[in-house]
Order: structure tokens, then C-alpha cells, then sequence
């Protein structure tokens, strides 16, 4: 049995016309989690996001409707959390890599999603997967 390899991607590529857009360290609170204790409230979560954008010619106008926005993506991303309770990092993230998607200008994302304060003895605790169009 073959085991499924991670996709992996090159985050800017000119031959590919690829321009890497990220967001580091996004630490917002979230309703999630699969135990007792954590429902009912919410606790930290920490996400980095990396999206390879296929660049336009030339270069971009300078203006903001010329670039994917970072600040758009995190928007996304809040939107999600402010839902509903979420019971895996897997589905966070799985969610969060859809909605980058949403924007055609996104060719392929990773979305790690850590959980800080889950284990008391590690850094943090987490997901990351990579998704394509």
C-alpha cells in the first residue's frame, strides 16, 4: 500500500507565474474541540496560511483590487470561527483552505491550524494540509 504523499508546491515560481501571499501566527479565539471541557467556551488558535497566487501580466496596479488581499483572507477566516462550534482542527482547516480557494486568483493553499493550550507539555498541538484547485 502506497501512503498518499503531502502535496507540495512552490510558494513563488516565475516560470509558473506564482506569487506567494502568507499570513503568520493569526492567533484568534475559536469555539472547538471534541472534549467536555472544551464546550461552552473558547480557546486560542493559532493559524499561518500560504497561498500560491497566479500573478497577472505584468506587474500588479497599484491597487488593492489587483492583489489577493491578506487582510480579506483573515476576514474569511473569522467568519468561519464566528459560525459555530467546531469539533476538529481538521475541519477548521479543511474550511479555511475552501474559502482561500473561493478566490479563482488562488491556485493552492496550506493551512496550518495549531491549538497552543491543548497540551500542556507541548509548544502546540495541530493540523496543516495543503490544497489545490
Amino acid at each position: 500500500m502506497a501512503l498518499h504523499q503531502p502535496l507540495s508546491f512552490p510558494l513563488a515560481d516565475v516560470e509558473r507565474r506564482l506569487r506567494h501571499v502568507f499570513i503568520r501566527d493569526l492567533e484568534l479565539d475559536a469555539a472547538i474541540g471534541v472534549w467536555r471541557h472544551e464546550h461552552g467556551r473558547r480557546q486560542r488558535v493559532r493559524i499561518n496560511l500560504d497561498l500560491a497566487v497566479v500573478e497577472s501580466d505584468g506587474p500588479p496596479a497599484d491597487e488593492l483590487s489587483a492583489v489577493v488581499c491578506y487582510q480579506e483572507m483573515v476576514d474569511r477566516v473569522k467568519a468561519i470561527l464566528g459560525r459555530h462550534h467546531v469539533k476538529l482542527v481538521e475541519t477548521l482547516a479543511e474550511r479555511i483552505a475552501a474559502a482561500c480557494l473561493e478566490d479563482p486568483r488562488v491556485e493552492r493553499v496550506r493551512v496550518r491550524v495549531e491549538k497552543p493550550d491543548a497540551v500542556p507539555e507541548a509548544a502546540s498541538v495541530g493540523i496543516e494540509i495543503e490544497r489545490t484547485r
